[in-house]
């Protein structure tokens, strides 16, 4: 138990999503907003707004002309792209970080971490989910718990890597066995801690589907698949991508068919310089 009780002392030295990003999901959720609303918000952070101009000018967005202004911004890219540059500049500061007891060096987490948001609001996109901004968010905290438990991953990895090759476990089951706690767990505790929505919590501690996925929801089940095509990719697995359960019913819950993964990996892919651009910007 002193072992848990240190980790949630570490959760304080991560730096907490800004008070702006839950501004603007409150703005998004109120359907009597307007696109000044986020703008007047966005206007008055200088931080962020510097980091949305640099990402409006990335190579990812590749716009006909310079932007120099908030409000310009939006008005290229809209309320819906806007919002999601936020998160992303909320997110950037414990993600580029390196964990090397699971594998993952400086910027690994990060990049899988953008690539699994972007790829899950695809997938919301195309099953015509209504919380899209919920699923991308989720999907790019999806594993904060990572950097708390780094530390004793690598101190655990031996005995680990032992678990899952004696008796068959996952990484994250491994994890829970050998330390006490798994990441998706540890990372739903540290959105608890942050004030998310009990939505939101649930994803974060659950985007494994622990429970197995006959008793998963919609969105947690958008989340799981998005992480298991950036495994399909080589996007920052690290260690625990040597043993990563794939729950085949996801694709029949979700309607999705292995041509659909095949198309949203093509299309990611031809797109990877540009996600690389998003990824170096923000």
């Amino acid at each position: 138990m002193s072992v848990i009780n240190d980790m949630l002392k570490d959760i304080k030295g991560l730096k907490p999503m800004p008070k702006v990003a839950g501004q603007i999901m409150t703005i998004v959720e109120n359907p009597n907003s307007s696109i000044a609303d986020i703008a007047d918000l966005v206007a008055y952070d200088p931080s962020l707004t510097a980091t949305l101009l640099k990402t409006c000018n990335s190579a990812y967005f590749a716009l006909p002309r310079k932007i120099d202004s908030v409000q310009e911004a939006i008005a290229f890219l809209g309320m819906d792209q806007i919002v999601d540059l936020v998160l992303l500049k909320g997110a950037a500061g414990n993600l580029k970080k390196g964990q090397t007891g699971y594998g993952l060096y400086e910027g690994e987490l990060w990049r899988q971490s953008v690539s699994s948001a972007l790829i899950a609001k695809e997938l919301a996109e195309k099953k015509g989910s209504d919380q899209k901004h919920l699923v991308f968010t989720a999907a790019l905290l999806k594993d904060i718990g990572k950097i708390i438990l780094d530390r004793y991953v690598g101190d655990s990895f031996q005995k680990i890597i032992n678990l899952i090759e004696l008796e068959g476990l996952s990484f994250w089951e491994a994890e829970k066995r050998e330390i006490g706690i798994d990441h998706a767990e540890l990372g739903g505790i540290v959105a608890k801690m942050w004030n998310f929505s009990p939505k939101m919590i649930a994803i974060i501690s659950n985007h494994h589907l622990s429970a197995g996925p006959e008793h998963q929801d919609f969105e947690t089940e958008l989340v799981y698949l998005a992480d298991m095509v950036c495994m399909m990719m080589g996007i920052g697995g690290g260690a625990d991508g040597l043993a990563y359960r794939f729950h085949t019913a996801v694709m029949t819950h979700l309607n999705i068919s292995p041509s659909d993964i095949e198309e949203i990996i093509a299309g990611f892919g031809t797109k990877l310089q540009e996600v690389e651009a998003l990824i170096r910007a923000v």
